[in-house]
């Protein structure tokens, strides 16, 4: 299979996944509305989330990946399976400690996180998200496992799988919501409940999946045999800069919000559904790449190939440029209709269509550079170099407040995703200069003519969208647009309402299915071929 059609397939079950998250946040927004258990839920919830993308998906994947390629390349099944089983054996009796820790001190760990909920006032909000804490810690059991399961998966190139689980997890959620509310005498329970389910079928499916593979790893109570395999010691180590690197991250999302909540009334939600669209490009292309090169490029060094290494991080960033340079310049662009289309309804006014547009905007100008991280990254996580990511998060996180002190004065809350995406650029900018430094990555011929044929087509598209955006209207109708030919061809069939809503989603549809048809025509003329982009693993 082809590495294109690979990150093809996670792309389309991403899709499905925040589409499905999407329904599960209105439909949780419709049941339980906005009220002091829905923050406690969301407290709750929070706790284990945060722990999962501290360890399990970020730096136990960062740490065990390369090393897993590595072993497989250079050793026997029966060597792999001996590292399986020491690695699983380790990882659950640690996760096991730490769900017995988390379960005994939640009140601790509640009053840590969100410190209003501990006053007098607050005391149901307080012992509900306390209660909903010990239900779904051991979630973070489930996804660690998880984790390890998809690490294993995703060497041995079965990508569906793992990207399709976290579907799981939104259906669980949304049966929770339309039939365990009522199980509860407080039916925000049932939440917490719907949690649990998904994390245990997301687990089950996985390793169902490893069973096919005959890798599923063996039980076993000797915990000084595991821990003494120099392998497992390798991944520990790997594991304490990678997990400060994506703490990183973390400690940027938690001083931007902060700073937000010192804002006009309004910023924390406007950031939030921004930053809401900006997931669909990032985890369509650059999560999916990231994931289809990283075991690519640790078989390739553990090969000790530096050409195909190279190759691998030109198709990576080629394709970064194509498809992320048009999802930007839509962003930018047509930033008024994705926000109206999706939020504007209810409360939610068109004055918060153009606060959250400014958002939009100011992050698409950091896109590529989001997305190109997620392929330089792996170039160095592939060598077993996570110091240099590491060290590089630390200075970009430095600058990124940097930009807050110029930018929020002068533009607000755009200015804090302003900084974000100038931060991430900075971040793409200085892991390249590190690839090129350590020649780990050297370009091959080709670039020059990539971007000559590039730019007429980018071209074209800005004009075509500049040009339609003159016919539609999104928060209102305005006669002489589309918006309002397609709701006159539905007036008789629809209510009022409904009939606007279907209108603008019709003309949104129309807009993105026009801009792909003219982009991809453009860069058909201009030379362009999906042979191209295509690479065999």
């Amino acid at each position: 299979m082809s590495l294109l059609r690979s990150a093809a397939t996670i792309s389309g079950l991403t899709l499905l996944s925040r589409i499905s998250g999407l329904a599960r946040d209105i439909l949780v927004a419709r049941t339980f509305g906005a009220s002091p258990l829905t923050d406690a839920f969301w407290v709750a919830f929070r706790i284990p989330n945060l722990l999962r993308r501290l360890f399990a998906e970020g730096a136990f994947s960062q740490a065990f990946v390369p090393i897993l390629g590595e072993a497989r390349n250079r050793h026997g099944q029966d060597k792999v399976k001996v590292l399986l089983d020491h690695v699983f054996i380790v990882l659950l009796y640690a996760l096991m400690l730490i769900t017995v820790l988390g379960i005994i001190a939640a009140p601790w760990v509640v009053t840590a996180m969100a410190t209003g909920m501990s006053h007098s006032s607050s005391d149901t909000a307080f012992e509900s998200a306390v209660w909903m804490t010990r239900v779904m810690f051991p979630y973070i059991l489930c996804m660690s496992l998880v984790a390890f399961a998809s690490a294993v998966l995703n060497t041995w190139s079965r990508f569906a799988i793992p990207a399709f689980t976290p579907i799981l997890l939104n259906l669980s959620m949304i049966a929770a919501c339309l039939l365990f509310t009522g199980l509860f005498g407080t039916p925000v329970y049932a939440l917490a409940v719907g949690v649990m389910l998904g994390g245990v079928a997301q687990l089950l499916v996985q390793w169902a999946a490893l069973a096919k593979l005959g890798l599923t790893p063996r039980l076993s109570f000797n915990i000084k045999n595991a821990w003494a395999d120099p392998l497992v010691r390798r991944i520990i180590r790997q594991m304490g800069p990678a997990t400060l690197g994506v703490s990183v991250a973390q400690i940027s999302i938690l001083i931007n919000t902060n700073i937000a909540t010192w804002l006009p009334a309004g910023s924390v939600t406007w950031l939030s559904f921004a930053d809401r669209l900006m997931e669909f490009p990032t985890a369509l292309l650059g999560v999916a790449l990231g994931t289809v090169l990283l075991p690519s490029l640790s078989a390739a060094h553990s090969k000790q190939d530096t050409q195909a290494y190279s190759h691998l991080l030109d198709w990576g960033l080629k394709l970064v440029l194509l498809l992320g340079v048009p999802a930007a310049l839509g962003l930018a662009l047509a930033s008024d209709a994705l926000v109206a289309t999706l939020f504007n309804y209810g409360a939610f006014s068109a004055a918060d269509v153009q606060q959250t547009r400014l958002s939009v905007m100011a992050y698409a100008v950091g896109l590529i550079g989001i997305l190109a991280v997620k392929i330089l990254a792996p170039g160095f996580y592939a060598k077993q170099d996570i110091r240099t990511p590491v060290k590089i998060a630390i200075g970009v996180l430095i600058f990124t407040q940097i930009m807050n002190v110029i930018f929020v004065p002068l533009i607000h809350h755009a200015g804090l995703a302003l900084s974000i995406g100038l931060g991430a650029t900075a971040n793409a900018l200085c892991l390249l200069v590190g690839l090129r430094r350590k020649n780990i990555y050297q370009p091959h011929a080709g670039w020059l003519a990539f971007f000559l044929r590039l730019t007429p087509a980018v071209i074209i598209l800005a004009l075509w969208i500049l040009f339609l955006q003159h016919y539609m209207s999104w928060t209102a109708l305005t006669p002489g647009t589309i918006n309002a030919w397609i709701n006159g061809l539905l007036a008789q069939l629809l209510p009022p309402h409904l009939n606007f809503t279907l209108s603008r989603l019709l003309t949104l549809i129309t807009l993105l299915v026009s801009c792909g048809l003219v982009y991809f025509a453009a860069l058909f003329i201009v030379g362009f071929r999906p042979a191209d982009f295509t690479r065999r693993r």
